[in-house]
């Protein structure tokens, strides 16, 4: 099943002197890397979720060099903070389910418990490590059952940090001859602000540093909040985009004391609201074309059609091949790790006029916009 990847060596520890040319030179030998074919037009974007985490373990080097090779235009870092404000690549500060420091000894003392976005989380914190920690953890694959491949890379990559990322992407636009944008996400903003980790600032001060200070640049920057966005966007002319979940309300609304929930979000109204601060919206994908009571594909909605009358751009999230997360209809046989029809949906889903998407195979969307 899948696209058989070559082991890496070169990440095991100690990791190499030079880490961005060997992600590159590791994703070059892979069968699904390409030498991408010019985009024919501007959308939509096809934007590497976590990297290209369908092949290999999500938010390292690896992961991210191979989605540029496979032509995505956007590779996504979610960021957290450690306890020394540098922003490093996790999908949540919770590091237990993404890298291997539950085996690490030396680290068993740091297991705790604390609320992170009103929930009570037990488990590791990138907040009470120092980057230097962060580096000596490996990543491992956050769900295993649905990509068991995955997990023979488990303990040869490192933590990125943002920085080692723009040097990463800057590497491979002057291989490539082409422009790769980044689209970092800021992870639980109010548990950081609480805790006088503020991600903001410094994610801005590492952007303009590399040059990403206008909004022509090759950036958007999107939350799940509303506060850091609207802060963010009097502090920068970087491009914003707001997230948008199913149902409930944006953590800092709750502590703000807010009724603004998301399905408010997306009335015509919230959505004009959204425009006075971003530039566009990723929804969940269930919010442009729902599932009905069989898990199938129903008709969509208005919120594309919607958001376009705002001047909003829509990008949802998140596209993946494994029947785990297809449409029922779409699914090939009962194994969730197995690829099921993902073509199909994304035909249905490029139908309603989306601007971009967030897909974990980025390859499979560049060859059907290719076709296109």
């Amino acid at each position: 099943m899948g696209i058989a990847l070559l082991p890496l060596q070169a990440f095991a520890s100690p990791p190499p002197v030079d880490k961005v040319q060997a992600a590159i030179e590791w994703a070059q030998q892979q069968p699904s890397a390409k030498q991408p074919q010019p985009r024919q037009t501007k959308a939509p974007l096809v934007i590497a979720h976590r990297g290209a985490s369908g092949y290999v373990p999500e938010h390292t080097l690896a992961a991210y060099a191979l989605a540029a090779l496979q032509g995505a235009d956007y590779i996504e870092p979610d960021l957290v903070m450690t306890r020394d404000g540098q922003l490093v690549a996790r999908h949540d500060n919770e590091l237990g389910l993404t890298t291997d420091v539950a085996q690490r000894p030396e680290f068993a003392d740091r297991k705790r418990t604390q609320s992170v976005d009103g929930r009570s989380l037990e488990g590791w914190f990138s907040e009470d490590f120092t980057l230097a920690e962060l580096k000596t953890l490996r990543a491992i694959e956050r769900i295993p059952q649905q990509r068991p491949g995955n997990t023979r890379f488990d303990g040869q990559f490192e933590i990125p940090t943002l920085q080692e990322i723009i040097d990463l992407v800057k590497r491979l636009e002057a291989l490539q001859q082409r422009t790769i944008g980044l689209y970092p996400e800021t992870k639980h903003p109010t548990h950081f602000q609480q805790r006088d980790l503020a991600m903001e600032k410094p994610l801005l001060a590492v952007l303009e540093r590399n040059g990403y200070d206008s909004a022509e640049a090759s950036v958007f920057i999107q939350s799940f909040e509303v506060e850091n966005l609207k802060t963010l966007s009097t502090l920068t002319p970087l491009r914003l985009v707001q997230l948008l979940w199913i149902e409930g309300q944006p953590y800092d609304q709750q502590v703000l004391g807010s009724d603004l929930g998301y399905q408010q979000m997306i009335t015509p109204e919230g959505l004009q609201n959204i425009a006075s601060y971003a530039a566009g919206i990723g929804p969940e994908k269930g919010m442009v074309i729902p599932r009905d009571a069989a898990g199938n594909l129903s008709a969509p909605t208005s919120l594309v059609a919607d958001a376009h009358a705002a001047g909003l751009k829509v990008h949802p999230y998140t596209f993946r091949a494994e029947n785990a997360f297809l449409p029922s209809s779409l699914r090939t046989g009962s194994d969730p790790a197995e690829r099921g029809d993902i073509d199909a949906e994304l035909r249905a889903f490029l139908a309603t006029g989306i601007d971009g998407l967030f897909i974990d195979q980025p390859d499979i969307a560049v060859r059907l916009r290719q076709q296109r």
